[in-house]
C-alpha cells in the first residue's frame, strides 16, 4: 500500500509566497516589515472589509481572527519566494523589511488566471489606498477589526447593554 500526502495549495507557503510577492510588487519601490505584510495580506483578499472592491475571499464571520494565524505562514511564504529570488529582505534604520525583486516584474506579469489577475488588482488598490498611511493609521483600522471580531464571542444580551447579576 503506498503511503500518499495530501497537500493542500490553501494556506501554504506557496500560496502566501505567491500574494507576498504580487503586493509586494504593488508597493514597490516601498519596502514593509512582516507585520504591516500580514495587515496588507489581510486587506487584499479582504478589500470589502475597507469599502474597497469585492474581496476575494468569502466574508465569513470570524476572518478577523485570520490576523492571529497568518504570520507564520506569511513569513514562510517570504522565505520561500526569497529562495527563488523573487523577494528580497533589507536591513533598515527601523528593523527589517521585505521588497519586490527585479524578478518580481516578470513573475507577476506572467500570472494569468482570473483569480490571480483579480488579486492582482486588490494588491494595487491596497498599495495606492494603504501604502503611504502611518503605522498608526494601520494599527487603529485593523484594532477596529478586532473589536468587531472579539464583540462576536460574546452574548447577544450582553452586546446589547444588559447587565447580569
Amino acid at each position: 500500500m503506498m503511503n500518499k500526502i495530501e497537500r493542500s495549495p490553501f494556506n501554504s507557503s506557496l500560496e502566501s509566497g505567491v500574494r507576498s510577492v504580487i503586493i509586494l510588487h504593488s508597493l514597490f519601490p516601498n519596502s514593509v516589515d512582516l507585520h504591516r505584510l500580514v495587515d496588507f495580506d489581510y486587506l487584499t483578499v479582504h478589500s470589502g472589509d475597507v469599502n474597497g472592491p469585492e474581496s476575494l475571499h468569502a466574508p465569513l464571520p470570524m476572518r478577523a481572527g485570520e490576523l492571529l494565524v497568518r504570520r507564520e505562514i506569511v513569513e514562510k511564504g517570504l522565505l520561500l519566494m526569497m529562495s527563488r529570488g523573487l523577494l528580497t529582505r533589507i536591513a533598515t534604520d527601523t528593523g527589517i523589511e521585505y521588497m519586490a525583486s527585479d524578478k518580481s516584474y516578470s513573475f507577476v506579469s506572467n500570472l494569468a488566471s482570473p483569480y490571480l489577475v483579480k488579486l492582482i488588482e486588490r494588491a494595487d488598490w491596497v498599495a495606492e489606498n494603504f501604502g503611504e498611511k502611518s503605522e498608526v493609521e494601520i494599527k487603529v483600522m485593523v484594532k477596529g477589526f478586532f473589536d468587531h471580531w472579539t464583540s462576536q464571542f460574546q452574548p447577544v444580551n450582553a452586546r446589547s447593554g444588559e447587565m447580569h447579576e
